[in-house]
Order: structure tokens, then C-alpha cells, then sequence
């Protein structure tokens, strides 16, 4: 039997940080974080889609706090939350008029459990000081932590613009885009340390530099893991739809997580029409868990089809199976630890078939075009039984359900 290896990773240090019982950074697994897209302001439907990408393994929900409005709500939907028995943490965006928010709405400011600033858009001169002094001072009156989102959407034009004077009187200047990213990284690390100067530790503090080119992102990601111990939020910003999305950060966050860099990610996925927003939790996940660095799921293997398999039956049973598996983890979590890194393999035909199916926990060998209508199913490397007939779905079913009791102990009979 083959289980999922994990990689021998050495993460770049960072100190941990606790967001009410999830901690980022330090020993902690990588956390995955995803963003609501409801009217903040309206209260069931922002409850009902943080509930829904809580259940997906959000563990880290992000909420735009844009108004007096936003900010009332708050308390509100965190109370029913909690009376949901769903503590996941919420976090606060604020752009503009974050400080007048959280100094007008006290009780939205206790609710959250962090503070998301973006330095580009907390103000201009004096004003950008004394904003961002005013969030800061909040967050330690009711120690909150802080995420530092530079985006360079956003990014703080006078300070590009002294980088970019400072550059053009080098004897040798660098390329523009080597200053975009050095406006990045110094963004983050000059407004790290005037939060720490306003009194917030540091393990109070993470930081993130995002971009949306994949090898911008790569290249920023590794200059600040190089310059600081903060934790670090990681996330292709602006990613795109579909697979063109996912692919993007795919290759980006997984070039940063194989260096050890990154100890929360978000994948920034633009919802197909009527989609739901939870794809981008599933997608975090499968990132994770295919690198070996998390397990959320049983992992499902399957052949991609060949012309031995002219039947689609294989695809549907294992599409089933995979769905079927998602849908039973919030249960089998609780009650089967360890579950979540079982492996069930649903192959086409005779060529991979067996061989696969004996490296998982449990597997089904189908029929290919031409051979014998029987499939043998294997547990654990050995062929235990061999399905036939009109009913092989439901039966290879059955048998991963009795494999999960079998072999992952029920908490409901350890007392």
C-alpha cells in the first residue's frame, strides 16, 4: 500500500501567530484562507457563505469592512456564528476609511479576529500616518493581529516614486520592474516596523506582498522571506477565472511552499457565473494536500482513459467517489481520525488497473474495451473480491465505507 508522501520541507522561520484558535506561522501548517463576496452589511447572507466555506475547510474567512454599515454587522454575524458552534476567525478588510471603522464600531473591532491593512490605500502624507497609526493603536487596545497586505494594484505611489528618483542617480540603474518589487518588499517591512513602533509585537503581525504575475509573485515572495521572520500570506492576487486561475497559482504558490516560504495561501479565483465560492477553498486544499504538506480528504486516483476505455463508466464511478468522499469528511473528521489520508484508486482497465489499486488503501480494477466484465477490488495490496453485474458503484461503496470503519478508529466507541 502506498500512502501520500510527505515532503522533507524546511520552512522558512517565521513566528507564530494566533488568530483565535488557528494559528499561522511557526510549527503550524500551512492555514487556508478564503473571502467572502456577499454585502458585509447584509447579515444572513454573509452568515450563510462564511458557514459554507467554513464546511469547505475554510480556516481563515476574510470580510469586507467597507462601511458604517459593514462594520454594524459585524458583531452580529459573528453571534450567530458562534451559535452555530462555527469559530472560525473573522477577518476585517479595510481600505480608506478602516481607521474611522474600527474607532466609530468598537464591537466590530472586538468581534474580529484580525485586521487586514493595505498601506496603499490607508491614506496620503500626514494623514496616511496618523490613519495608520489610529488602526494600529486599535488593534493593541484589543490585541488583534494585523495582516500588512501590500498589493501592487495599490501600492504607495511616493514611495515608488522616491525608489524610482533614488534608481535613476545609480551608476548603475536597476530595471524598473526589480524597483516595483523593491517598493513591494520595503512597503511591507518599513510599515511592519512602525507598527511595532506604535506598540503591536510582532508576533502580532503578518505580512503579504501580492502580485498577479506568477514570476513577480515568485521573486517578491523570496525577497521578503530573505529580510524578515514575519509570518507570511501568500496569494496570486487578481488570479483570473477558471483554470486559467487556477493554474497561475498553482505555479506560483507551489514553487514558494516547495522553498518553505508561505504559512497561510488564499487562491483569489474569480467565481464562474452562478459558482460557488467554496472552489477556491477546494482548490487551496488540493494544493496542499498533492505536495504532501497537508492531508484534508482522501485522495482519489484515477486513469485519465485511453482507448481501452471507451466507457465513461470509470469516470463517473471515481467522479462519484470523490464527491461522495468530500461529502463524508465533515462527519468522518470528527468521528475516523487519520482518514483524510486514505487513497482510493478507481482505474479503466487492465493495463495500471491492478497495480494501482494494490498501492492504494482500497481500489477497483474496471474493465477496459474487450476484457472480461469483472472487477476485482484490492485492500490494502490484496484482492479481496470481485464485483460484476449492475450494481458495482453501489457496491465498491459499501466496501469504502467498511474499510473506513475497519481501519480508522471511532471516537464515538474511545469514550
Amino acid at each position: 500500500m502506498m500512502s501520500s508522501s510527505k515532503l522533507p520541507l524546511s520552512r522558512h522561520p517565521t513566528r507564530a501567530v494566533n488568530i483565535g484558535k488557528v494559528t499561522v506561522g511557526g510549527n503550524a501548517p500551512v492555514v487556508v484562507q478564503s473571502m467572502t463576496n456577499t454585502d458585509t452589511a447584509s447579515v444572513q447572507d454573509t452568515v450563510s457563505q462564511v458557514a459554507q466555506l467554513a464546511k469547505a475547510g475554510s480556516e481563515l474567512v476574510r470580510l469586507t469592512v467597507n462601511s458604517d454599515a459593514a462594520a454594524a454587522a459585524v458583531p452580529a454575524i459573528r453571534e450567530q456564528l458562534d451559535a452555530m458552534n462555527l469559530d472560525v476567525p473573522l477577518i476585517g478588510d479595510f481600505h480608506f476609511n478602516g481607521h474611522k471603522l474600527l474607532a466609530g464600531h468598537p464591537e466590530c473591532a472586538r468581534a474580529l479576529g484580525k485586521y487586514r491593512i493595505n498601506p496603499g490605500n490607508v491614506g496620503r502624507g500626514k494623514k496616511r500616518d496618523e490613519q495608520f497609526a489610529s488602526m494600529i493603536e486599535t488593534a493593541c487596545r484589543y490585541d488583534k493581529p494585523v495582516r500588512i497586505g501590500v498589493n501592487w494594484g495599490s501600492l504607495d505611489q511616493a514611495l515608488v516614486v522616491r525608489l524610482m528618483d533614488e534608481n535613476s542617480r545609480a551608476a548603475q540603474p536597476r530595471d524598473t520592474q526589480d524597483i516595483i518589487h523593491e517598493a513591494m518588499v520595503t512597503s511591507a517591512l518599513d510599515n511592519a516596523a512602525r507598527a511595532e513602533e506604535l506598540g503591536l509585537g510582532r508576533e502580532r503581525i503578518i505580512l503579504s506582498v501580492k502580485m498577479s504575475g506568477v514570476q513577480d509573485l515568485i521573486a517578491v515572495y523570496r525577497t521578503l522571506a530573505k529580510r524578515c521572520d514575519y509570518a507570511l500570506h501568500l496569494g496570486l492576487t487578481e488570479a483570473g477565472m477558471g483554470a486559467k486561475g487556477i493554474v497561475a497559482s498553482t505555479a506560483a504558490l507551489s514553487v514558494l511552499l516547495q522553498e518553505g516560504i508561505g504559512d497561510t495561501i488564499r487562491i483569489s479565483l474569480t467565481p464562474e457565473p452562478g459558482g460557488s465560492r467554496t472552489e477556491e477553498v477546494r482548490v487551496a486544499q488540493e494544493i496542499l494536500q498533492s505536495m504532501g504538506l497537508r492531508a484534508f480528504t482522501p485522495s482519489v486516483v484515477a486513469c485519465p482513459g485511453c482507448g481501452r476505455t471507451s466507457s465513461d463508466y470509470f469516470q463517473k464511478l471515481a467522479q462519484d467517489i470523490q464527491h461522495y468522499l468530500r461529502e463524508q469528511m465533515p462527519v468522518w473528521r470528527r468521528q475516523h481520525p487519520g482518514v483524510e489520508d486514505m487513497t482510493v484508486a478507481v482505474m479503466g482497465c487492465v493495463v495500471n488497473g491492478p497495480g494501482e489499486s494494490k498501492h492504494a488503501n482500497i481500489g477497483i480494477s474496471l474493465p477496459g474495451t474487450g476484457e472480461r466484465p469483472v472487477a476485482p477490488v484490492y485492500v490494502d495490496g490484496e484482492k479481496t473480491v470481485t464485483l460484476k453485474g449492475d450494481h458495482i458503484a453501489e457496491e465498491f461503496q459499501q466496501l469504502v465505507d467498511r474499510y473506513v470503519a475497519e481501519h480508522y478508529e471511532s471516537t464515538s466507541t474511545t469514550g
